[in-house]
């Protein structure tokens, strides 16, 4: 089985080779690499130079976005399993993407799996917080829970027939992916209680409370957009949750 790993660039120089070799480190062999780089213009580009031999695809050019990015790469993958890993991250260990693959070649029915990741700041060694997932129940979303998106994995097959990251969102788009994947297509996923990425703290929708506002919107209008109506106790638990982690 083939699986699509993207990475996503944007002047990301004094990080994106830790990524890139924890992708081609992995001790699983039938892996798509691709990198979509937004114009770098740090330095980032001549460090992805060094690694071009592992890339199968490879463009650098202007984007709207992360989200338009991904949504490049993923139109680009030919793999049956479609893996994002940021330039500002990496894979927890050599063996997460056979360890993904046998959960998918297990289950044909199975179209998502997801895990755990870890938060460092500077040394990938020094842990500052762990995200311990939890497995999808009937009131999953109302209780104000998601995954990490960072450690999902899905088939290329969901793409094609549900569609790609909604551009028109800043920071919530992943949030509204999953939302219309889980609960309005009742896709089949799996958690797995494995940690699967290393992230370094400062991401976007928790970095402030500029952003957390931000996310606060936006995750409302996902529900909105996919004809959903959360309970009012959903507000108070998903911010609860939001601010401990800017916390």
């Amino acid at each position: 089985m083939k699986i699509s790993i993207i990475t996503v660039v944007f002047n990301n120089v004094d990080t994106v080779a830790a990524a890139v070799e924890s992708v081609i480190h992995q001790d699983y062999e039938n892996i798509e690499y691709i990198i979509i780089d937004g114009e770098s213009d740090d330095g980032t580009l001549a460090v992805l130079e060094e690694y071009k031999e592992h890339f199968t695809t490879f463009i650098s050019e202007h984007d709207e976005g992360i989200y338009d990015a991904m949504n490049k790469g993923i139109k680009c993958a030919t793999g049956d399993i479609v893996g994002l890993l940021h330039a500002d991250d990496i894979f927890a260990s050599s063996d997460i993407v056979n360890t993904i693959n046998k959960q998918f070649e297990s289950d044909a029915s199975l179209m998502g799996v997801y895990g755990n990741i870890i938060y460092f700041s500077t040394n990938q060694n020094d842990i500052k917080r762990k995200w311990v997932a939890k497995d999808i129940c009937p009131n999953y979303f109302e209780d104000g829970e998601i995954f990490p998106h960072t450690s999902f994995f899905v088939r290329k097959k969901v793409y094609d027939e549900i569609g790609y990251y909604k551009t028109k969102f800043r920071i919530g788009a992943d949030y509204e992916f999953i939302l219309r994947m889980i609960k309005v297509h009742e896709y089949k996923v799996k958690y797995i209680n494995n940690t699967i990425v290393k992230m370094r703290l400062g991401g976007e929708s928790t970095k402030n409370l500029s952003s957390i506002i931000t996310s606060f919107y936006e995750v409302k209008n996902a529900w909105k957009m996919n004809n959903l109506s959360p309970p009012l106790s959903f507000y108070l638990k998903r911010y609860y949750k939001k601010i401990k982690q800017l916390v």
